[in-house]
């Protein structure tokens, strides 16, 4: 019996009724969702693997989540041993089919009042730490993968040297600044526009105690829509102003929290890059290489701002094949 079977067979047990399913999506890793037609509603199903895929903390941060008062899932049952999980439907509206320069205000709005709220609610102990460890690691996937599958490229000495820089000099900053609970994947995909209490979250399984910025940066420097540095500032403020008002561990001064939020931002977009070309090179999927050239994107604009990611900067010119810049003396 396949996967898929197991799973209509669990269903048809639990619903007692008739059924029909449809694919809802396949994401980056191996689970699957499936959409479960009854005469009256729709419901969705999760494929999750084991031993590949976990659905415990799945179940863990959804109710932390509905118990914070957010829209996400809520788990109608599940067969842990399995990896099979009964859910309620957000719906298949995503921020990114919505998403306007008419709409994005209050879109974004709507999302950061949600972040808030998630961050209100942290409990440090509720979740794994996003450690030193876990940073590094993430950011590693970049020289496995991004250098040496997508570019075909084998570090030198010194160039392994401004890596090791650059992961020093973010993993100190994002590691010193205030900690909260961290969806991870906080963007225009897993975000849903709902007839009530949007945004409707998914995706959320893999969610840490880490740095206050991280959520906000998937938000606003989204690997799959861009907008003006202008624009993503005025969105920074209006999440800035109210969660300080709130209490939440974020700088007095908006400059050194913008700074913060741009540091973490590159933590991030050097994993995404990494991710990318490992969803391609390693499980075939192609769809995200469209988006590679944005994330590129947006690490240069940082390490060009900052002195001390220059070194990142040099690195990502000699992968190139660029001139390096020539040096002033001042």
């Amino acid at each position: 019996m396949d996967r898929k079977q197991q799973l209509e067979s669990w269903l048809q047990a639990i619903l007692n009724q008739a059924f029909s399913l449809t694919t809802a999506s396949a994401d980056a890793s191996f689970r699957r969702y499936f959409r479960v037609h009854l005469s009256d509603k729709t419901l969705i199903a999760m494929d999750a693997p084991p031993p590949q895929e976990d659905c415990r903390p799945f179940v863990k941060v959804a109710q932390m989540f509905v118990s914070a008062g957010l829209n996400a899932p809520k788990v109608i049952a599940q067969d842990l041993a399995n990896g099979f999980l009964l859910l309620s439907d957000l719906g298949d509206d995503t921020y990114l089919q919505h998403l306007t320069n008419e709409t994005a205000q209050m879109l974004y709005l709507d999302a950061t009042n949600a972040l808030i709220k998630m961050q209100l609610a942290s409990q440090k102990h509720d979740l794994p730490p996003y450690d030193e460890a876990l940073l590094t690691r993430e950011m590693q996937l970049f020289p496995d993968w991004y250098v040496a599958k997508r570019l075909n490229m084998t570090l030198n000495s010194e160039q392994q040297g401004w890596l090791q820089q650059t992961f020093d000099a973010l993993n100190k900053n994002i590691l010193a600044q205030g900690q909260v609970t961290v969806h991870r994947d906080y963007h225009s995909r897993n975000l849903m526009v709902t007839h009530e209490n949007t945004p409707g979250i998914l995706d959320f399984q893999d969610a840490v105690h880490g740095a206050i910025t991280y959520d906000l940066v998937s938000l606003l420097k989204d690997a799959y829509i861009q907008w003006d540095e202008e624009q993503v500032i005025d969105l920074a403020v209006r999440y800035w102003e109210p969660a300080k008002k709130a209490g939440l561990p974020v700088p007095q001064d908006f400059s050194e929290f913008y700074r913060d939020f741009e540091w973490m931002g590159a933590q991030r977009h050097i994993k995404i890059l990494g991710i990318f070309a490992r969803l391609y090179h390693r499980d075939g999927k192609d769809g995200y290489l469209k988006d590679m050239p944005l994330v590129m994107h947006y690490l240069r604009k940082v390490c060009e701002r900052y002195v001390e990611l220059r070194p990142m900067l040099r690195l990502l010119d000699a992968l190139e094949g660029k001139v390096p810049r020539p040096k002033y003396v001042v």
